[in-house]
């Protein structure tokens, strides 16, 4: 069975790797492009001094000698003297006065640049033989490429030892959450199976306390679901729980006894409703939408005042869907402050509820992980609203 250390370990292997190839490969361009931006300095170069030595040529004509790799071609003869190391091509056409072209071509086992040139009305060639010239790119090249490669290298090592340390830490607090959850777990667990034990042998003595007791049994019951739930996060791979089909006003109900005591208790009036022929059934975990009731009604029971009443309401706003509301009279908040009610440890200043924003933010993770959507609306002194809204099976 994959644990979750196992696919932790997974994670951060992939995560290291993702950053060193992404340094790697940002090194690699960097140098890939200064190893471009110098050969293409070079070949301008070249080309600039390939051009100087043309014209120099042809301006000085054949009185004087031609510089080294440049052969000069006049209808008088050539220069420098003795026979030439290639065929004399063709030369292409310029029929008036001052006309030029330039060209390369291939002749032998090298490449020649070739200026043509009217010259008072007769051709001249200057001809430039780019051997050493070929070479000196071709070195820059094999340069460029081991230089690339050493680079690759350097920067895999050094970007795999950065991202390992980058990594480390988030290592060590999913390690440490990890501890957490599982002592956390392990140390709820047995006091719950305990009382669950004791308030289950009261259940047995007699009927004056009966439902109460039930209720007791229930709240230890689905205490422990979540003590559960927590330890296999811990122990388990990380694996898309079962979705079954839920009844939502069964689990409503459900949550409103639960409540009912403690509503009763701060004279707060709390009821349910249910629209006519309501087709309140989805696919989801039971459990966990079953802590998305209790945490709205805890929210809404910590932020309503004696005298106020909290309405749980069911219907359906089209036939694919179920909506849920838990509208109260309590507080409020102002409707542009709505979407930080789900940030994680965002709380209000009003109500004795939860008021470290934890419990909302987890209710939305779990309705969207249903593949439903939560929405709040409210104002101050008013009370407050949160539908949410499911797709029915």
């Amino acid at each position: 069975m994959t644990t979750v250390v196992d696919a932790e370990t997974r994670a951060l292997r992939r995560a290291r790797r993702t950053i060193a190839g992404q340094i790697a490969v940002a090194i690699t361009f960097v140098v890939l492009v200064a190893g471009g931006i110098a050969y293409w300095i070079l070949v301008r170069g070249q080309v600039a001094e390939v051009d100087r030595q043309l014209e120099y040529t042809i301006g000085q004509g054949p009185a004087k000698t031609p510089p080294g790799c440049v052969w000069l071609v006049t209808p008088q003869g050539h220069a420098p003297a003795g026979p030439l190391p290639f065929t004399l091509p063709p030369a292409p056409s310029v029929p008036h006065a001052g006309d030029v072209v330039t060209e390369e071509r291939a002749m032998g086992d090298t490449v020649y640049t070739i200026r043509t040139v009217n010259r008072d009305g007769q051709v001249w060639q200057a001809f430039f033989e780019q051997g050493y010239l070929i070479a000196d790119r071709h070195q820059l090249l094999l340069g460029l490429g081991a230089a690339e490669l050493v680079v690759l290298v350097v920067a895999v090592v050094s970007g795999y030892l950065l991202a390992q340390r980058a990594i480390r830490p988030l290592g060590e607090a999913l390690r440490r959450q990890r501890t957490f959850v599982a002592d956390a777990s392990h140390e709820l667990r047995a006091p719950l199976t305990r009382l669950h034990t004791r308030t289950q042998l009261l259940a047995h003595r007699g009927r004056a306390v009966q439902d109460d007791l039930d209720a007791l049994v229930a709240g230890t019951r689905e205490m422990g679901e979540v003590v559960d739930d927590l330890l296999l996060s811990a122990q388990a791979g990380k694996e898309r729980p079962r979705l079954v089909p839920v009844q939502l006003a069964t689990l409503a109900e459900q949550a409103v006894a639960a409540e009912s005591v403690r509503a009763s208790d701060r004279r707060v009036e709390l009821r349910l409703r249910r629209s006519p022929g309501l087709e309140d059934v989805v696919s989801g975990v039971p459990t966990a939408l079953r802590r998305v009731l209790s945490a709205l009604l805890d929210n809404a029971l910590g932020h309503t005042p004696p005298g106020g009443s909290i309405e749980v309401s069911l219907a359906n706003p089209d036939p694919r869907h179920v909506e849920l509301r838990v509208r109260d009279t309590g507080a409020g908040f102002p409707q542009q402050h709505a979407d930080r009610l789900f940030e994680r440890f965002a709380h209000g200043s009003n109500g004795e509820g939860r008021r470290f924003g934890l419990g909302l933010a987890l209710v939305q993770e779990v309705v969207t992980g249903h593949g439903g959507t939560i929405a709040a609306t409210g104002s101050p002194g008013a009370g407050a609203t949160f539908t949410l809204r499911f797709a029915r099976v």
